[in-house]
Order: C-alpha cells, then sequence, then structure tokens
C-alpha cells in the first residue's frame, strides 16, 4: 500500500506541473508566513480577504476585455488598495476592520457582477469557483507564470529580510518607531506593496476566498508555542512551506481543490499545536 503510494507520487514528481506548482507553492507559502506575522500582531489578519476580493474584481475586468496576462492590471489594481489600506495611518476617516469589510464585499460583489453579465466563458461558473477557491489554476501554471512568481518572490524575500529591523519596530510600535527615526511611512508604503504582491500571486495557489486563512493559520499556530518575533517568523514559515507542499501533493494523490486541501492541513497543524501549547502549559503549573 504505502510503497503504491510513494511509487504513484514518484511519477507524479516528474511531470513539470507538479514541479512547477512545488516550486511556486513553496514561495508563495514562504513569502506569505513572513509577512502574515506583522499582520496578525497587527490585527490586520483579514486583509487578505479584502485585497484578494480587490484582485478578484481586477481579473474580472481582464477576462471582460480579453486580456490574455491580467497580472499587469491585478497587481497595480491591487497594490493601490493596500496602500490606501496600510499607508493612510490616524488619517484614514474609515479604518481598520471597517474599511477592509467594505474593501473586501464590495470588490467580490462587483467582480461577480461583471462576470455574471460579461463573462466570455461558457463555463462560467467553473471559472469563478476556480479563481475564489484556486481549485486548479497552481496546476496549470506555464514556465513564464513560475519564472514570474519566483522572481517576485525573491524580491519580497530580499525586502523582509534586508528591512527585518524596520519591519519589527513598525509592528509592536510605530509611534516608538517614527520617534527612534524610521521613515514609518515608506516603510508602511513598503509593506504595504509586499502584502500586495504575495496576496495576488496567492490567489493562484487558494484562490481569494482562503488566502486570510493561508496567512493566518502558521502564524496563529507558531504563536502558541514560540514567544519571540524572530521564533514565531521562523516557525510560522516552516509550518507554511510544509502545509503548502504537503497539501499539493495530497490534492494531487486525492483528486481534491489544493487550496482546500492546503488550509484544511493548516487547520490540522494549528490544533496540533494548541493541543501541545496546552499540554505544556499544565506541566509548567
Amino acid at each position: 500500500m504505502e510503497d503504491g503510494i510513494f511509487q504513484t507520487l514518484g511519477q507524479y514528481l516528474a511531470f513539470p506541473f507538479v514541479q512547477n506548482a512545488l516550486v511556486a507553492g513553496t514561495l508563495i507559502a514562504l513569502c506569505a508566513s513572513l509577512l502574515g506575522v506583522p499582520l496578525v500582531l497587527r490585527r490586520f489578519s483579514y486583509i487578505g480577504d479584502g485585497l484578494s476580493h480587490v484582485a478578484f474584481s481586477v481579473m474580472a475586468v481582464a477576462a471582460i476585455f480579453g486580456l490574455s496576462n491580467n497580472m499587469f492590471l491585478v497587481l497595480p489594481a491591487t497594490i493601490v488598495c493596500a496602500v490606501l489600506l496600510l499607508h493612510g495611518g490616524d488619517q484614514r476617516k474609515i479604518k481598520g476592520d471597517a474599511a477592509i469589510a467594505m474593501l473586501s464585499v464590495g470588490s467580490l460583489a462587483v467582480g461577480y457582477l461583471l462576470l455574471s453579465k460579461f463573462s466570455p466563458s461558457a463555463n462560467f461558473s467553473g471559472d469563478v469557483c476556480g479563481t475564489l477557491f484556486g481549485s486548479t489554476s497552481i496546476l496549470t501554471l506555464s514556465r513564464s507564470d513560475v519564472i514570474l512568481c519566483v522572481g517576485l518572490s525573491i524580491v519580497v524575500l530580499l525586502a523582509f529580510v534586508f528591512f527585518y529591523n524596520r519591519i519589527f519596530a513598525l509592528t509592536f510600535d510605530e509611534t516608538f518607531a517614527k520617534a527612534g527615526g524610521v521613515k514609518t511611512g515608506f516603510f508602511n508604503l513598503l509593506l504595504a506593496v509586499l502584502i500586495a504582491v504575495v496576496i495576488v500571486l496567492a490567489m493562484n495557489l487558494v484562490g481569494a476566498l482562503l488566502i486570510s486563512a493561508f496567512v493566518i493559520f502558521p502564524v496563529l499556530s507558531a504563536m502558541g508555542i514560540c514567544k519571540s518575533f524572530l521564533s514565531v517568523t521562523i516557525t510560522s514559515a516552516c509550518l507554511s512551506v510544509f502545509c503548502a507542499v504537503t497539501g499539493v501533493l495530497v490534492s494531487i494523490l486525492a483528486g481534491t481543490p489544493v487550496g482546500s486541501t492546503i488550509v484544511a492541513i493548516d487547520i490540522v497543524v494549528f490544533l496540533l499545536f494548541r493541543l501541545i501549547a496546552c499540554f505544556c502549559g499544565e506541566k509548567k503549573s
């Protein structure tokens, strides 16, 4: 039984589309977990929902006009919305979760309305389901898609590592960071751009409706047993990559949707870490 599973898995791993999915999934999961830590700690956990729904709405417009490569339209629009959400600070009249909620439901409604009236495809339900839940898109990536994913992921990773100390200061006390000479406006802008890039990339992996879970669960799992910002960041990155790779492989073997499978594994890992945290807490007391 086990030999048969490993043999089947080995056969699948020889296919380029599986290799592309694993490379893209690993990089996207890594970037999402790194940026998920400051988002969760700053109580912007659901920004992924808002931005992914913006991306869905823009993708609907691109599909209506028959644009073959919608990345050059989706990414700038998502970046602009991310900047409006994160860069305004206390000057915004509509703040935090209210702004994200308005953006999320508004964009989702507009995108669905446009597709329902002007859909260029005969399989309207399938297109919407695939975009919202990421059912098959990660398994149909072309070589150019993977190269673009690798390039953008490297930019995100380098920016996070290079500006780690500033992001750390900004996450815990923006006012103190500003008093200490950190250019909070610039780094809020940088964080917004990086988050937008990751959200657009992650839509191919888990879909528009599951991105928040993809970003949040590894961070919350790590926070259950880790105490420092660095340890949470490293642990969440490892967990996110593990869940993404495992989810892709399980979905291929079991024939289940990729995004839902990854999030289901994230949930199992989260519950396991909560049990470990509870057990360790009882043991200490």
